[in-house]
C-alpha cells in the first residue's frame, strides 16, 4: 500500500485510534463518501480495515465498509481535522505523536471519556482543541470487528464556548453518524455530566455483573449515589453546571436533592443500559478480558485532585480508584464483596 497523506489533507479527517469509538466514526463517514484515514498501533487490525474492511455489528446496524488505515510509522502529511479517539491515559503520548501531521489552522477533537481537552490545549494550544461528548455503546472485538450496542448522546462544541464554521462543520459531520448530535457552546457541562456516570460505571466495573444487574440492585444505590454526588459537587466548584443525557440526571446528585430523584435516575440508568448489546464497560473488559490498565486515573484521580484543589474531600472516588487498581494488579477479584468495600466507605 502507498504511503498515506504526501500533501495537505485539508479536507480529509483523520481519526487517531481505530477502536470502538474512532473505528465506527471512520466506518460511518468512509461509508458516506467523506475522505477519511485511521490510524492505529494494533497492525492486525490496520490491515483488516484497509483490506476486507472494517466489519460493524450489532442491533444498531450491520455493515463492513473498507476504510483507509495506517499504523503511526505510516503516516506522513499533514491535516486540518484530527479526531482523537484514544484511551485517557494514551492522551499525552497520542498527541505528540500527531502534532507533526497538524496543520497550523487545524484542530484536534477530543472524542473520548473524561477531561482530555485539558491535556490537549496543553500540548497543541487552546484554538486548536475542540470538545466532544460520546455515550454510544461499543466494544473492540478482535482485529476488523466492532460492536455497536446502542446509540447515545454525542455533543460537540469549543472549548470555549464559541461557535465557529468549524464547529458547524463537525457537527454536520458527526450528524451522518448520529443524526440527533447536539451542537452545544457549553461542552464542560457534558464532559462533566459524563464524569459522573463514568464514575458509576467504573464501580459496576468492580464486579462480573452487567451494567443493567448493578443499577437495578438496590443494595447498590447508595455507593452510585455517593460517587455522583463527590463528581457534582466537583463540578459545582468549578462553576459547571452538568447536563442530562440517556437518564443520568446530574441535578438528582447535587447537593440538596432529594434521595428519590437520585433514585430514580439509577432506575433510568439501569433501563437505559438494558436495551444495549453492550452489556458491560469498556472498563469491564480492559479489567477481564483485555488484561489491562484502565483509564481509571486520567478520568477518576484527576476528579480527586480537582476536588482536593477546591479543599473537597472524595472519599469514595478515591476509594474506587485504590479498588480499580487492586483488581489490575490482582489483589482483589471481581465480586460483589470488592463492590461493598465502597459501601462500607458510607456506612
Amino acid at each position: 500500500m502507498a504511503r498515506a497523506g504526501r500533501r495537505v489533507m485539508q479536507d480529509e479527517v483523520l481519526i487517531w485510534g481505530a477502536g470502538a469509538i474512532g473505528g465506527i466514526l471512520g466506518a460511518y463517514w468512509a461509508r458516506a463518501g467523506h475522505p477519511v484515514r485511521m490510524v492505529d498501533i494494533v497492525p492486525e487490525h490496520v490491515t483488516a480495515c484497509r483490506s476486507e474492511g472494517l466489519r460493524i455489528e450489532g442491533p444498531v446496524e450491520q455493515f463492513t465498509q473498507v476504510v483507509d488505515c495506517v499504523t503511526p510509522d505510516e503516516l506522513v502529511g499533514t491535516y486540518s481535522r484530527v479526531v482523537l479517539a484514544v484511551k485517557a491515559q494514551a492522551t499525552e503520548a497520542a498527541v505528540q505523536a500527531l502534532l507533526p501531521h497538524l496543520a497550523e489552522d487545524g484542530f484536534i477533537l477530543s472524542a473520548q471519556n473524561g477531561l482530555n481537552e485539558r491535556v490537549i490545549a496543553a500540548l497543541a494550544g487552546p484554538e486548536r482543541t475542540m470538545g466532544a461528548f460520546v455515550n454510544y455503546g461499543a466494544d473492540w472485538i478482535e482485529p476488523g470487528r466492532i460492536l455497536f450496542g446502542n446509540r447515545g448522546a454525542v455533543v460537540v462544541g469549543e472549548i470555549d464556548g464559541s461557535t465557529r464554521d468549524r464547529t458547524r462543520e463537525m457537527h454536520q459531520l458527526l450528524q451522518v453518524f448520529e443524526p440527533d448530535a447536539i451542537l452545544t457552546d457549553d461542552i464542560w457541562a457534558y464532559l462533566w455530566g459524563k464524569l459522573g456516570y463514568g464514575a458509576m460505571l467504573f464501580a459496576t466495573a468492580l464486579t462480573e455483573d452487567s451494567m443493567t444487574a448493578n443499577f437495578a440492585d438496590p443494595a447498590r444505590s447508595a455507593a452510585f449515589a455517593g460517587l455522583a454526588r463527590e463528581v457534582m459537587r466537583t463540578a459545582a466548584a468549578e462553576g459547571v453546571d452538568p447536563k442530562p443525557f440517556n437518564g443520568f440526571e446530574p441535578s438528582a446528585f447535587m447537593p440538596g436533592a432529594p434521595e428519590e430523584a437520585a433514585l430514580k435516575s439509577i432506575a433510568d440508568l439501569a433501563a437505559f443500559n438494558a436495551k444495549t448489546a453492550k452489556t458491560h464497560t469498556g472498563i469491564y473488559r480492559d479489567l477481564a478480558v483485555r488484561k489491562r490498565k484502565t483509564e481509571v486515573d486520567p478520568q477518576v484521580g484527576t476528579i480527586t485532585e480537582i476536588a482536593a484543589a477546591h479543599g473537597l474531600e472524595t472519599p469514595l472516588l478515591t476509594r474506587l480508584v485504590a479498588l480499580i487498581h487492586d483488581i489490575e494488579d490482582g489483589r482483589r477479584p471481581m465480586s460483589a464483596d470488592t463492590f461493598h468495600e465502597l459501601t462500607k466507605v458510607i456506612q
